[in-house]
């Protein structure tokens, strides 16, 4: 009876050793084809979020300035070394190289998450997305593995008083822009069924409502250095890893306690409700 009681001891100590070597060894890897918007979204905040909830992650982003989604195809259809690649290690650090490819990069690690997006002045034209996105998906899901998750980043819409030449696509209306991004984000959805969608759109529009305003872009389109790529980087990680963003420790330098609760809580409401302005 003793050396069975000790035999079941060991194969206990054992298997909690080996389930702890795996939960330690497990990283979430995420690499998003994009632009700078997903640089606004991904290159800051959400390792760190991550990493406050004990989340080990790789994140990567390809970027070419204001690419659209025909153009990631020409890229790719090419093989072009057209891209600056980003990618955030485990231990925070980010490496970059020049003149990336699409291909060299889904090779470069197995990826859990891919995302796609369309050009932010293009966000709400849907027939500026096909066929590329269709293309660009069927040749990511081609060249990672089939546990890989397609992402499909939901951009926001332009403040009211953006400068911007394609804003005029949308009278210079930010409520107009936003409701055509829903619009086409819909269609994404039933045309090209991602996995996963991140609504940052959402996110940001609905931290306009709070004390924040119209105030959430630095230059009438990219985002707020601190509390607005706080928000859509909050909205990544809802959506990424299912689970509430509230309460995440993290808080930038720069950022009001009260500014974190805002995005946080946009970010949550996006991802219950993404078609749907929640006040905050």
């Amino acid at each position: 009876m003793l050396v069975m009681n000790k035999r079941i001891f060991l194969l206990f100590i054992v298997t909690a050793f080996v389930l702890m070597g795996a939960n330690a060894a497990k990283v979430v890897k995420i690499l998003a084809i994009g632009n700078s918007f997903s640089e606004d979204a991904i290159e800051q905040n959400l390792h760190e979020l991550a990493d406050a909830d004990g989340v080990k992650t790789i994140i990567a982003n390809l970027y070419i300035p204001g690419c659209s989604l025909e153009h990631h195809m020409k890229c790719v259809n090419e093989d072009l070394k057209s891209y600056r690649y980003r990618k955030i290690g485990v231990d925070g650090k980010m490496q970059q190289i020049d003149k990336e490819q699409v291909s060299k990069a889904l090779a470069d690690e197995e990826w859990d998450y891919v995302s796609v997006q369309q050009a932010s002045h293009f966000s709400g034209v849907y027939d500026t997305y096909q066929p590329y996105l269709k293309e660009l998906v069927a040749y990511v899901k081609t060249h990672t593995s089939p546990k890989t998750k397609i992402v499909f980043h939901q951009t926001w819409a332009y403040s009211n008083d953006s400068k911007h030449d394609g804003f005029v696509k949308y009278g210079n209306n930010q409520l107009i822009m936003y409701n055509c991004i829903l619009d086409a984000t819909r269609k994404v959805i039933h045309d090209c069924h991602p996995d996963i969608l991140v609504p940052a759109g959402t996110a940001i529009q609905n931290a306009r409502t709070s004390y924040i305003g119209d105030r959430m872009n630095r230059d009438g389109y990219h985002l707020n250095l601190t509390y607005g790529r706080y928000t859509a980087a909050c909205t990544w990680y809802q959506a990424i890893f299912k689970k509430s963003v509230v309460g995440n420790k993290y808080l930038p330098m720069g950022m009001t306690e009260a500014e974190r609760t805002i995005a946080q809580k946009s970010a949550r409401a996006a991802v219950k409700h993404p078609f749907v302005i929640t006040k905050i």
